[in-house]
């Protein structure tokens, strides 16, 4: 019941922000990114044990995709802290589930869900769609490339087939990694990565 009524007060005081502009408001100080993610760190932790997901990578995904306005919402219909669309991270989470649907956007609006959907999404990537990549620093980076344009897109600069994709990360040096990313179809993969190590490195 506390923390129902914590999370309410929370989004009661950040209520007025509803249309912050998020590129506007994104800075890379150490004490902004504090003072942005404390509202949010026991919801955090509370994911981050449930799942075995690495706490500072939930904060830096939720620091880079919405500087932690829990009303954000993207032209592409991506809502809140993590930025999670229905039909797509909410979808595949509601199936692993067994529930029928998608999240709702009123319910992706609520922090504690949407802390719990982006977490276990997080999860998914890394045990099924990433598994079997060893090096735990490329794992993270491999996991916040396929976070916001999709393993498939990630996997393909390396090979078709998954397997083979998969072999040759584990075969190369970091370094090597962000070569292939820097190849992305998507511009947004490579920016977005050295986003989220900054923020990563900061907290």
């Amino acid at each position: 019941m506390r923390l129902k009524t914590l999370i309410f007060s929370i989004i009661l005081i950040l209520g007025c922000n509803k249309s912050l502009n998020i590129k506007k408001n994104f800075s890379f100080s150490k004490k902004q990114i504090e003072k942005t993610m404390y509202h949010w760190n026991f919801l955090i932790k509370n994911a981050s044990n449930k799942y075995n997901v690495d706490a500072k990578l939930i904060q830096s995904i939720i620091y880079v995709e919405s500087s932690g306005n829990p009303f954000a919402r993207s032209s592409s219909n991506a809502i809140g802290l993590m930025q999670i669309k229905p039909s797509a991270a909410g979808l595949d989470i509601y199936r692993i589930r067994g529930k029928k649907g998608e999240p709702s956007i009123k319910a992706l609006y609520n922090p504690a869900i949407n802390i719990n959907i982006g977490t276990a999404y997080i999860r998914l990537l890394q045990t099924r769609n990433l598994f079997g990549i060893k090096n735990k620093e490329i794992m993270r980076y491999a996991t916040i490339v396929s976070y916001v344009n999709g393993t498939s897109a990630l996997l393909k600069i390396f090979s078709k087939n998954q397997h083979t994709a998969i072999k040759i990360i584990n075969s190369i040096t970091i370094k090597k990694f962000f070569q292939y990313v820097k190849k992305h179809p998507s511009k947004q993969a490579s920016n977005y990565l050295e986003k989220v190590i900054k923020v990563y490195q900061l907290i």
